[in-house]
C-alpha cells in the first residue's frame, strides 16, 4: 500500500549507491588531468575500464599505470578525436561490440578555446561545441541502450564553473558547457529511478586545459596566450582531489557535483543575481575584468 501512495505521488524510487566492484566504467579524457585521475580512483575501487583519449601514448601510459597498481583490473584504451562525428560513432561501436556490460559513462573529455564571439570563426565554434557537447550526446545515444541493460548505471557529465557562469571571452566554452548542463540535466529527469545521471562543475582545477587551449583566429594571439598562462597559475584544486569527489558523487547519486569554492561562490551569484552576476564577481575579483 505505501508503495502505491508513493507511485501515486509520483515520488521517484531512489536508485541504490553505485557498486564500482566489477563494473566496467568508459571514461573519455582519460590521458591527463580530471580523467586520468578518474581511472586510477576507479581502478581501486575494483572498476573495468574502457580509457578514451586522442593521445595515445600518454593513454597508454595511465593504462600502464593501472595495471601496475591493479593487476586484476582489465583496461582497454581506445584512441579517439572527439571532435570527428565519424570517429565518435565508430569509437561507440568499438566500445559496444568489445563490451557486453557497461554501468558508467564518464563525459569528461573536453577542449577550450580563447577568445570573443567576433574573433572566433565559425569553424573553431563548431569545434568546441563538437567536442564538449555534441560528442558525449552521441556517446550517451549510442551506450544508453547498454548502460540501461544493467540495473542501477550511471552517466556523468563534465560541464564546467562556465556551465554555471558565463564570462566574457568564454563564448564558445561557455555555450557549450551550458548546453551539457541542459542536456544532462533533463536526461537526469527523463531516467529518474532507472539510470543515475551527474552533472560535474568544476572550478579551479589543475589541468592543462588552460595551457592546451587555443586561441581564436581573430584575437592578439600573444595576449591571449600570456592570460590563459595567467589563468592557469589560479587552477590550483588538485585534479586527484576533484576526481575523488566525482566519484563520491556517483557512489552517492549526486544529481550535481560543485568542485571547489571556486564554483560555489560563482553559483551562488548566479542564482541570487541571474542578470547581474558578472558585475558581482568582478567586484570581488577584479582580475577577472578582462575576458
Amino acid at each position: 500500500m505505501a508503495e502505491g501512495a508513493a507511485g501515486a505521488a509520483g515520488v521517484t524510487p531512489k536508485l541504490a549507491p553505485f557498486r564500482f566492484n566489477g563494473a566496467v566504467a568508459v571514461v573519455t579524457g582519460a590521458a591527463g588531468g580530471m580523467g586520468e585521475q578518474l581511472a586510477y580512483g576507479l581502478a581501486l575501487k575494483g572498476t573495468h575500464l574502457v580509457l578514451v583519449d586522442r593521445d595515445a601514448e600518454r593513454l597508454a601510459s595511465v593504462a600502464q599505470t593501472v595495471t601496475r597498481r591493479r593487476p586484476e583490473v582489465r583496461v582497454r584504451t581506445l584512441v579517439a578525436d572527439l571532435s570527428d562525428a565519424d570517429a565518435v560513432a565508430k569509437l561507440a561501436a568499438e566500445i559496444l561490440a568489445a563490451e557486453p556490460v557497461v554501468n558508467l559513462l564518464i563525459n569528461n573529455a573536453g577542449v577550450a578555446l580563447a577568445g570573443t564571439f567576433a574573433q572566433t570563426s565559425a569553424e573553431e565554434f563548431d569545434w568546441v561545441m563538437a567536442v564538449n557537447f555534441a560528442a558525449p550526446v552521441a556517446l550517451t545515444r549510442a551506450l544508453l541502450p547498454r548502460l540501461r541493460e544493467s540495473a542501477g548505471s550511471h552517466v556523468v557529465n563534465t560541464s564546467s564553473l562556465f556551465g554555471l557562469i558565463a564570462p566574457p571571452g568564454q563564448t564558445a566554452y561557455s555555450a557549450s558547457k551550458f548546453a551539457l548542463r541542459g542536456f544532462t540535466e533533463a536526461l537526469r529527469h527523463e531516467l529518474a529511478g532507472e539510470v543515475g545521471v551527474t552533472c560535474v562543475h568544476p572550478g579551479g582545477i589543475k589541468t592543462r586545459i588552460a595551457l592546451d587551449a587555443r586561441v581564436a583566429s581573430g584575437a592578439d594571439q600573444e595576449r591571449s596566450e600570456k592570460a590563459m598562462r595567467a589563468f592557469n597559475k589560479v587552477l590550483t584544486y588538485p585534479a586527484d582531489r576533484a576526481a575523488a569527489r566525482i566519484i563520491e558523487g556517483v557512489r552517492r547519486r549526486r544529481g550535481r557535483v560543485l568542485i571547489a569554492m571556486s564554483a560555489r561562490v560563482p553559483d551562488l551569484l548566479a542564482r541570487l543575481f541571474p542578470a547581474t552576476y558578472w558585475d558581482a564577481f568582478v567586484r570581488l575579483n577584479p582580475r577577472a575584468r578582462r575576458g
